[in-house]
C-alpha cells in the first residue's frame, strides 16, 4: 500500500497567509516524519491536495526545493475543494499525493540567461524557479522577471515584486512589472522606476526586457492565464527564441494527477499528451507538435 499512487500522505496545516481577497498561501508539514524525509521535488511539479469528505484538487508547489521547511501552496478559492481548503485552520489535516508531473529542467538551463514571464496566478509555480535560481545564482546568467498583474490589491507576492524592482542589488534579478487598472501604489512606483514599471498587459514589458533576450543564450519560462500564452509566444517568436528553450507550465483540466482519468488528454490521432503526466511543463516545440496544448 505504501506505493499506491492514490494513497495520500497526511499533512497538517501550519499557517495560512491571506495574499488577496481570493488567494491564500498555505504552509503544510507532513504528519509522519518519514513522509517528510521522502518528499523531494523539482520546480514546476505539483501535488494533489485532498480534503476528507469533499474531494481533491491539483495544486502547484510554489517554493523551491533549495529551501527547507513546510510545503508551500498558493491556492485560489474557485470551487468546492478550494473553498474547503480556505476554511481550514492551523492544525487541520489534509491528504497530499505527489510530487507529480515533470517539472522544469533546471540542470539543462544551467549557463543560460533565464527570463521568467508570469501573469496573475501564474506567478505561483514560477516562484519555485525564481527562488531556485536566486539560491543557485552562480549557475545561471542574467535572470529577468516580467510580471503582469491587474492591480496592487490583486497582485500576488506584491511586496516581493516591489522590493526586486527597488533593490535589484539584493539578488541581481532584473524585475519588470505591468499593471492594467488605475492603481495609486503602482502608479507611484512607475513614476519612481519608469524603466521597470509600465501600464498595460505583460507584453508591454518586452520593450524593457529586450536587451536581455538574446536568442543564443536565453531560456524562457512562462506561466499565466491561457489567453496570455498566444501573445507572449508571438513576442518570443519575433525575437527568434528557439522553441525548445521556451518552457510553459500548462495546468488546466488536471484531475487525478497520474494519467488515469483521461480528464487532461489533449492532441489528436498522431500525437496525444496527458497534461498531468507528460507535463505540466512543456516546450513551445511540444505546443507546435500537439494540437490543443495551448
Amino acid at each position: 500500500m505504501s506505493n499506491n499512487p492514490y494513497l495520500p500522505k497526511l499533512a497538517r496545516l501550519i499557517e495560512a497567509v491571506e495574499m488577496t481577497a481570493i488567494e491564500k498561501l498555505f504552509r503544510f508539514e507532513f504528519v509522519n516524519e518519514e513522509d517528510a524525509k521522502a518528499f523531494s521535488y523539482k520546480p514546476g511539479q505539483f501535488v494533489v491536495v485532498s480534503v476528507p469528505g469533499v474531494g481533491e484538487s491539483p495544486i502547484s508547489i510554489c517554493k523551491s526545493p533549495t529551501r527547507p521547511g513546510p510545503l508551500e501552496l498558493l491556492i485560489r478559492r474557485v470551487g468546492r475543494v478550494t473553498n474547503a481548503i480556505h476554511k481550514l485552520k492551523p492544525g487541520d489535516v489534509v491528504g497530499i499525493r505527489g510530487p507529480l508531473g515533470n517539472g522544469f529542467p533546471m540542470e539543462r538551463m544551467k549557463g543560460y540567461d533565464i527570463v521568467l514571464i508570469a501573469g496573475g496566478l501564474g506567478v505561483a509555480p514560477l516562484m519555485s524557479v525564481l527562488q531556485y535560481v536566486i539560491d543557485r545564482r552562480e549557475d545561471y546568467g542574467d535572470v529577468v522577471l516580467l510580471y503582469g498583474v491587474r492591480s496592487y490589491q490583486e497582485a500576488l507576492f506584491r511586496d516581493m515584486a516591489v522590493d526586486l524592482i527597488k533593490h535589484p542589488e539584493k539578488t541581481s534579478i532584473k524585475a519588470f512589472l505591468s499593471f492594467e487598472r488605475d492603481d495609486p501604489v503602482f502608479a507611484k512606483l512607475m513614476e519612481e522606476r519608469p524603466q521597470n514599471v509600465r501600464k498595460g498587459v505583460v507584453t508591454v514589458l518586452f520593450e524593457c526586457a529586450d536587451p536581455y533576450i538574446k536568442p543564443g543564450r536565453v531560456c524562457v519560462v512562462v506561466c499565466g492565464p491561457p489567453v496570455m500564452y498566444r501573445f507572449v509566444l508571438r513576442e518570443l517568436v519575433k525575437r527568434n527564441v528557439p522553441p525548445e528553450r521556451i518552457y510553459l507550465t500548462l495546468e488546466r483540466r488536471m484531475k487525478c494527477g497520474i494519467g488515469k482519468c483521461g480528464h487532461c488528454v489533449v492532441g489528436g490521432a498522431t500525437a496525444i499528451r496527458y497534461i498531468c503526466k507528460d507535463g505540466p511543463v512543456f516546450t513551445y516545440s511540444d505546443v507546435l507538435a500537439v494540437r490543443g496544448l495551448v
